[in-house]
């Protein structure tokens, strides 16, 4: 019994090439190990130092532990990884963080670092942990620290490490493979002669071969022409063999020709019959699975590609009527309200479609009676019921039917596939809706499903306001504006495609930005809600928004980031993301697409060209010197409620070593206190107010534009600037949309809607228009201070630290008597 054919130039150059690329994989598994290791070690360093400075700032006021999260904690991470932390006293309560990460992990007990991995939030993390010993007067403990991080840029460390060093132990390989090959060609190459001598003979040629070879296949030369010479005469035997075996074969084989058509004409016609009854069935069957199983496949990728579309109940009742006969249409009753005939639906026309299909389908097959189809709306959701009087399902059965393949013990003897309530199921989870089996009073089964109705817009109107009155401040009136959602109608008439924006733009200024973007894109209507930085990103968090937002665009880019790296951005690679700087992105997840400075504004009425402040310093010397005369008239944000003001405060205080003296001054003359630059703004245009301090330079680019009685200063030590800042909810309805105008935003056109007649600044270098960066920057001499998106704003939004900060801010701003 032979073997399978090999060859020795290919055994040897396999066993060559297996020995190198072992040799490799050993040296490459090596590399990669220590690659890890080494990344390990830099990034565990980080986490470690993190760990400690947080350590180093845990004090204990009485018998508390407090702590104030140093900036350094958190400036040192790479920007591109989500940070959490945890801070837990001696009796396990979290003092400030991650509360779930606190839970997550245990105490520690040592001053030493310690390191896990372990998942949180859905992402494999690093996490640090240090202990501090502290004791109080009743007791001596230790407070644990977390630090963890997630491992996007160890890994990305690791692999290029990594491949800096594997390429040159393949180009290695690839060279040592190469000379193997060339030196086992130059030893076969009389072997390559001999095969081509071969190889050029006559398929009839069997004569002797003549090529000189080495003495190595010398023999085996010989034992070859040995053998075509027996070939040859076997050959000449065979072909007078086959040459009679044809006249003798052709005889039998038209006889057994024969034989079989006889036999298939005798075929039972009743047995013939049955079987095709047989084929027939089961050929049915494999048509609806063959059916089914392409529909599934058809929705599976509608959904995957949110087909997005608006249709009514009424309609897809209609759909799947028209696909049944009259007599199956007749056992049909429909009883669906007014108000839910009317109600679209937003989502896939033809997944809805086939859900109603399969739903009634399985109702008609099931029972013999009539089928009852009901459509109701209730607490904004369209709810279709299909009720039969068949078998029903038993309870313990209907989780199980609701899954690919499962039937009930009611379907036997029914044809069917196992896929309908499987994919009635999905289609209804597709569209934030739920399905449900329900049990029906007199017998059979009622098919609950519920589908969410669109919210097209919010009433227009303000929101309530909360006025408040500090003890030596009052509390500025917002604009009009706030809170009002504004409806814009796609150009084209459309009604398919919206597009659901929350932000903290002024609703004329974003105006501008909507109506470019539907210039190139006519179909898509926009709804957009103005509300503040701070109701914005609390409303998101406790899902009581108006609208469920597709784009959330804040200036308080710190709560973005918080929203991001919390876990709740959809990230993106926008095409413009490589033109934006890299202070004005984070990851791929938060955008900035605005350049607006922080400034102070002043009614020259009241305050001269002459005397106006200039520098931070210089204003809080001008409200120390002369407090009488602007008690009362100087504003500036509220940053308790306003998340920009809180922001720039946070910023400033980390800057400037005057900000506390600052914020002494402003005590001193009462200033008054606003939510919102349009606010501090009509003061110093109507002359209540003598001067606004870090009002968003963008409003006030506008509103002097406009002919406001204004001037603007912009700060000559230094200038914070903001980047309004765009995400994308994880969860967006239209997430498509919201890519286009992300990319709509950052292109040269909205770049050049930012820079004109809006004011707020284009962000991307060396843009075209009036309010480009680079003309901003140089309306001022200061340094020009952009806030970085990083995790470095975590640091400020820390629970405790805030609570903190606003403590002294409001004890030094509102002095008690």
């Amino acid at each position: 019994m032979g073997g399978k054919p090999f060859s020795i130039r290919r055994r040897i150059f396999v066993l060559a090439l297996a020995l190198l690329l072992a040799a490799s994989v050993v040296l490459i598994v090596f590399i990669r190990d220590y690659a890890e290791r080494a990344s390990d070690r830099a990034f565990d360093r980080l986490l470690a130092a993190s760990a400690l400075t947080i350590a180093g700032a845990v004090q204990v006021e009485g018998d508390a532990v407090v702590v104030e999260i140093p900036f350094a904690a958190f400036a040192m991470f790479s920007g591109q990884d989500r940070v959490f932390y945890a801070v837990e006293d001696p009796d396990a309560q979290t003092v400030t963080g991650y509360q779930d990460l606190a839970m997550q992990m245990g105490e520690t007990v040592s001053a030493e670092p310690s390191f896990l991995d372990t998942v949180y939030r859905g992402e494999t993390v690093r996490v640090a942990s240090v202990g501090r010993l502290i004791s109080t007067p009743t007791d001596t403990g230790w407070v644990t620290i977390h630090v963890a991080e997630t491992q996007n840029q160890r890994e990305a460390l690791s692999a290029e490490i990594l491949s800096n060093a594997v390429l040159p132990v393949l180009a290695l390989t690839a060279l040592a493979v190469g000379l193997v090959w060339f030196g086992i060609s130059r030893m076969f190459a009389p072997l390559t002669e001999l095969e081509h001598e071969l190889r050029a003979r006559a398929p009839d040629d069997l004569s002797p071969i003549t090529v000189p070879v080495p003495e190595e296949v010398g023999h085996l030369v010989i034992a070859l022409n040995g053998f075509m010479a027996r070939l040859r005469n076997s050959m000449e035997r065979v072909t007078g063999l086959v040459a009679e075996a044809a006249h003798e074969v052709r005889t039998p084989l038209a006889s057994l020709r024969a034989q079989a058509e006889v036999a298939m004409d005798e075929h039972d016609p009743e047995a013939l019959r049955r079987r095709v009854g047989r084929i027939h069935t089961g050929a049915v069957q494999a048509s609806q699975l063959v059916s089914q199983l392409l529909m599934e496949a058809t929705i599976s990728h509608r959904l995957e590609n949110r087909e997005i579309d608006m249709t009514t109940v009424s309609a897809a009742i209609d759909e799947v009527r028209q696909r049944l006969d009259p007599e199956q249409v007749g056992r049909l009753h429909v009883d669906v309200s007014d108000e839910a005939a009317v109600a679209t639906i937003r989502g896939d026309r033809v997944a809805l479609r086939e859900m109603m299909r399969n739903v009634v389908d399985n109702a008609l097959v099931y029972s013999d009676g009539m089928v009852d189809i009901s459509g109701r709306v209730r607490n904004g959701m369209l709810v279709v019921a299909v009720s039969d009087r068949g078998p029903g399902i038993d309870n313990s059965e209907k989780p199980l039917v609701m899954e690919r393949f499962k039937r009930g013990k009611a379907s036997s003897g029914k044809v069917g596939s196992g896929l309908g309530l499987s994919i009635v199921a999905r289609v209804a989870e597709a569209h934030g809706g739920t399905m449900a089996l329900v049990d029906r009073d007199g017998g059979g089964l009622t098919v609950a499903i519920s589908l969410p109705l669109p919210r097209r817009s919010a009433p227009n109107g303000t929101a309530a306001l909360v006025v408040a009155t500090m003890l030596a401040g009052v509390m500025l009136a917002p604009s009009p504006s706030e809170a009002a959602t504004t409806v814009y109608p796609a150009p084209d008439g459309g009604e398919e495609q919206v597009l659901n924006i929350l932000g903290v733009t002024d609703t004329p200024l974003f105006a501008h930005f909507v109506a470019a973007f539907q210039a190139e894109h006519e179909g898509v209507t926009v709804v957009y809600e103005e509300t503040d930085s701070r109701p914005l990103f609390e409303g998101f968090l406790d899902g009581t928004l108006e609208i469920h937002p597709d784009l959330l665009i804040s200036s308080a880019s710190d709560l973005q980031l918080k929203l991001a790296n919390d876990g709740h951005a959809l990230a993106y690679e926008s095409p413009y993301l490589g033109d934006l700087p890299d202070w004005a992105h984070w990851r791929n997840e938060v955008f900035g697409f605005t350049f607006e400075p922080a400034v102070i504004i002043y009614n020259r009425d009241l305050i001269s060209d002459a005397e106006v402040p200039r520098t931070h310093l210089t204003l809080a010397e001008m409200l120390e010197t002369q407090t009488e005369r602007f008690r009362g008239k100087i504003a500036t944000y509220d940053i308790g409620i306003s998340g920009v003001g809180y922001l720039l405060a946070a910023q400033d205080q980390t800057i400037s070593s005057t900000f506390w003296r600052l914020a002494s001054a402003f005590g001193r003359v009462n200033a008054r206190f606003s939510g919102s630059s349009p606010a501090i703004l009509n003061g110093v245009a109507d002359g209540s107010l003598a001067l606004g301090y870090n009002v968003l330079g963008s409003y006030a680019f506008a509103r002097q534009a406009e002919g406001a009685p204004i001037e603007i200063v912009v700060p000559d030590d230094y200038v914070l600037v903001l980047t309004r800042s765009m995400l994308i909810p994880r969860d967006a309805p239209d997430a498509e949309l919201a890519k286009a105008f992300v990319d709509f935003a950052l292109s040269p056109a909205g770049q050049e809607v930012a820079s004109g007649p809006t004011a707020l600044g284009s962000v991307i270098p060396e843009g075209s228009g009036e309010w480009t960066s680079e003309a901003i920057a140089a309306r001022g001499r200061g340094v020009i201070q952009p806030i970085p998106l990083g995790p470095g704003l975590l640091v400020a939004l820390d629970t405790l630290r805030r609570q903190r900060f606003l403590d002294t801010w409001q004890e030094i701003v509102s002095p008690k008597p």
